[in-house]
């Protein structure tokens, strides 16, 4: 089987649609952030009825995350911004969810530190693979899994503490969901590495600055689209 090329995995540089309904989506799901981490801070931990209204905004960000890139391929609607935003902001939740399970001590900080130094480590790459030519990494089919898995995690977690019979019937699934899932994120940010190595020691390709076909098939094919001429 032919490897894949890094512009299929990485992208390219270029200009792109902005006003989408997927990307709207996504700045919805943005906006669900600060409101997240309050529910989960600010009212305390013992407030149980703040943590199913945050349970209730983390649903519909994963149901508006799976409905932009269902929608992003009915409707043709696949943008450079898209690709950028739509795992930034599942970074976003996942950053502050761990985040603020650790002040509750709900997760551990050692799985807290490796989780976001995983990403940190991949966001000092962005710079680099964008002088080179490159856009962002391309999210795969286990990144989005290990997202999944982590999304998942944090809500059984947090119903994991109440206790009853819901929270006895959450803590192994909880688990379970937080092990695999940590485990898949850290493999796949190893994969994404082993991507910016192979870009480090492919000579640098040109920048495109022109329009891109706004009928290109995905998101990477998109972003390497040559334009024609401008004028």
């Amino acid at each position: 089987m032919a490897e894949p090329s890094l512009t299929s995995l990485l992208g390219r540089v270029g200009r792109d649609r902005v006003l989408t309904v997927p990307n709207l989506l996504s700045l919805l799901r943005l906006a669900g952030v600060p409101l997240f981490v309050y529910l989960l801070l600010v009212p305390g931990g013992a407030e149980w009825g703040a943590d199913i209204w945050a349970i209730v905004v983390l649903a519909i960000g994963g149901i508006t995350d799976w409905l932009d890139g269902k929608l992003a391929r009915l409707l043709g609607q696949y943008s450079a911004l898209g690709a950028l935003l739509d795992p930034a902001v599942d970074r976003l939740y996942i950053l502050a969810a761990l985040l603020a399970l650790g002040v509750r001590d709900v997760v551990p900080w050692w799985a807290v530190a490796a989780l976001v130094a995983r990403d940190l480590v991949l966001g000092a790459t962005l710079p680099v693979l964008r002088s080179r030519g490159y856009g962002p990494y391309r999210v795969t089919y286990l990144g989005k899994g290990a997202t999944f898995l982590l999304l998942y995690a944090f809500p059984l977690l947090l119903a994991a503490q109440a206790e009853g019979w819901f929270a006895d019937l959450a803590r192994p699934f909880a688990y379970a969901f937080a092990v695999w899932g940590t485990a898949l994120y850290l493999y796949t940010g190893l994969l994404y590495l082993a991507q910016f190595v192979r870009a480090l020691r492919t000579p640098p390709v040109p920048v495109d600055p022109g329009p891109v076909d706004a009928g290109s098939a995905d998101a990477g094919s998109a972003a390497a689209a040559r334009a024609a001429p401008e004028g």
